[in-house]
């Protein structure tokens, strides 16, 4: 009797164990999905400096919510960043699930890839990689965001990458994301089929054109959009913590005679 209750209830802690992995492959699918996405958004809105100074300072103000608040309120980009932390760690935390735990576990998987000679193998490893280092870069990035949400801006976002010199960290969080986030994506439809057709073979090979072309569209706007920055920063040096005005507050102020802010 005692045995098979044993046998039981072995059965069903076994049955609960299989049940978990798929639910946290779930749970890690989905928030690299959402990061994914949010990736390419943030990468567009961020590039609204390339259009002007003006466009950036209004992109900044409408994600602060000024057609609500007057002036618009950082605060709402603050909770907004901590909520994308939020699920940055979650992800980060399903994903450490598949890594190896020791360096001779490393090597043995290594050893495996070398051999096979697999070319979704070598992105796993990629991807890990980009991972590892995102989970430091990213954090970083979030949290000052989080805390200095009122320094977004034109002037202010060019300072802190030009004269508070964070654009080496922006470099290698860029080179990091846009791996990840592409081979993350391209994973991400081969594994639950999105796009398999009739000839999934032929699907595959058409998600890995595109996975490319999107990695080197991102890779160039990204590094664009940091040289923009960073010539702004360089030229606002001798100003640095002088906020931004638009043209139009520009004009109004001449008008006035400066007595208009």
């Amino acid at each position: 009797m005692s045995d098979l209750i044993e046998g039981y209830l072995g059965e069903t802690v076994e049955r609960k164990k299989s049940r978990m992995p798929a639910k946290l492959d779930y749970i890690q699918s989905a928030t690299g999905l959402f990061l994914g996405l949010f990736m390419w958004g943030h990468m567009l809105l961020v590039s609204s400096i390339l259009i002007s100074k003006d466009f950036m300072y209004g992109v900044t103000k409408l994600l602060e919510a000024s057609f609500i608040f007057d002036g618009g309120s950082p605060i709402i980009v603050s909770i907004f960043a901590f909520v994308i932390f939020v699920i940055f760690i979650t992800h980060a935390a399903m994903g450490m699930r598949k890594l190896p735990g020791n360096f001779k576990q490393y090597q043995v998987m290594k050893s495996h890839a070398d051999n096979m000679d697999h070319e979704d193998t070598k992105l796993w490893f990629i991807q890990a990689f980009t991972g590892f280092a995102m989970f430091f870069l990213g954090s970083i990035h979030l949290y000052i965001i989080m805390t200095n949400s009122d320094a977004i801006g034109p002037y202010a976002s060019a300072d802190r990458v030009w004269s508070e010199w964070m654009w080496p960290l922006y470099i290698l969080l860029l080179l990091a994301v846009e791996f990840h986030g592409t081979i993350g994506l391209y994973r991400l439809a081969v594994k639950w089929g999105w796009f398999d057709g009739k000839d999934p073979k032929a699907s595959r090979a058409k998600l890995k054109m595109w996975k490319k072309s999107l990695t080197y569209f991102f890779l160039i706007l990204g590094f664009t959009t940091l040289a923009a920055y960073m010539k702004i920063g360089m030229d606002h040096a001798d100003k640095a913590g002088e906020r931004y005005q638009p043209t139009a507050k520009v004009i109004e102020y001449k008008i006035n005679d400066g007595r208009v802010a």
